[in-house]
């Protein structure tokens, strides 16, 4: 089955103790999202799976960023999330290589405004692993989404991390309803 991994938001502004919103940056350590999702990436190289990284962010000046959003209305004021800058940089952690696919986003889910689903159908994708930062916001929103386009979703939950361990969790649970929830380990029996 054609699969793709997707990582979600693995940038310094949201997951690194340096980061302007980055209110998942101890959990994200705790639980160590990063090196759990080098591993997935690993796997996805092993059985040639489509990888794509992405990130959140809005264009220079933020003009499309919405103002009226109580998650991103006021990212401008502490220059969060801004394209041009070092905030949208990946995490210094994260393996990125060449042939992966960046694709930026301008709000919660990976397929608002961007070319993801293009990119999946293209690539005759039929599965997608999500992972990311933070499940109660990218890897929920992403995920339902995935859901209805018809996609097969599989979650692994060790490369994921929330503000708290209970909110990581909660949104695992609702997920269950969606998705498949496993591990990176469990990403080897995958059929």
């Amino acid at each position: 089955m054609r699969t793709a991994l997707i990582g979600l938001d693995y940038i310094v502004d949201i997951m690194h103790p340096e980061g302007k919103i980055a209110r998942c940056a101890s959990q994200a350590a705790e639980r160590d999202v990063v090196t759990r999702f080098n591993a997935a990436k690993k796997i996805a190289r092993e059985r040639d799976w489509l990888t794509v990284l992405v990130k959140v962010g809005f264009e220079s000046g933020y003009r499309d960023q919405p103002k009226h959003s109580p998650m991103f209305g006021r990212a401008h004021e502490f220059g969060a999330l801004d394209l041009t800058g070092p905030g949208t940089a990946f995490h210094p952690d994260l393996y990125v290589d060449a042939d992966d696919i960046v694709i930026c986003k301008p709000r919660v889910s990976a397929f608002y405004g961007t070319r993801l689903q293009q990119t999946l159908s293209a690539s005759g994708i039929e599965r997608v692993v999500v992972c990311g930062v933070s499940t109660v916001m990218a890897v929920q929103s992403t995920v339902r989404d995935a859901h209805d386009r018809d996609h097969r979703v599989v979650v692994a939950e060790d490369a994921c991390a929330a503000p708290t361990t209970e909110e990581h969790e909660a949104s695992l649970r609702m997920l269950s309803a969606v998705a498949t929830i496993t591990t990176t380990d469990g990403l080897h029996n995958l059929s």
